[in-house]
């Protein structure tokens, strides 16, 4: 599994992303799997990447929470969780996604 979180230079929420991946992948059972860090400098290479805004989580390529319509963008993203809007996945559905891509489905909305 290839997991990768972008972010844009200075990202307020790149350390806390990256915890949250690291618990989630401990939490699945996947604590061996590796992941890398990417920042994202210009609109062009966002929107190669499918990057929607600041942190996106990539799982073998895909963005497990891509809002379709949403254009490519250099900013801060904003995700809906159970608590409300957040600059973070829900921990809950961060694990369903790197589940359901360890199984090869696609995760539930």
């Amino acid at each position: 599994m290839n997991i990768e979180i972008l972010v844009v230079p200075d990202c307020p929420n790149e350390a806390p992303a990256a915890e949250r991946l690291r618990r989630a992948l401990d939490d699945v059972g996947l604590g061996g799997t590796a992941f890398t860090v990417r920042t994202v400098t210009d609109l062009a290479e966002a929107e190669r990447a499918g990057f929607t805004g600041s942190p996106t989580f990539l799982v073998d390529g895909r963005d497990p929470f891509a809002e379709p319509g949403r254009p490519a963008a250099l900013a801060c993203r904003v995700y809906a969780t159970e608590d409300g809007l957040s600059g973070l996945p829900g921990p809950g559905r961060l694990r369903e996604a790197l589940l359901a891509a360890a199984r090869g489905a696609a995760p539930s909305s």
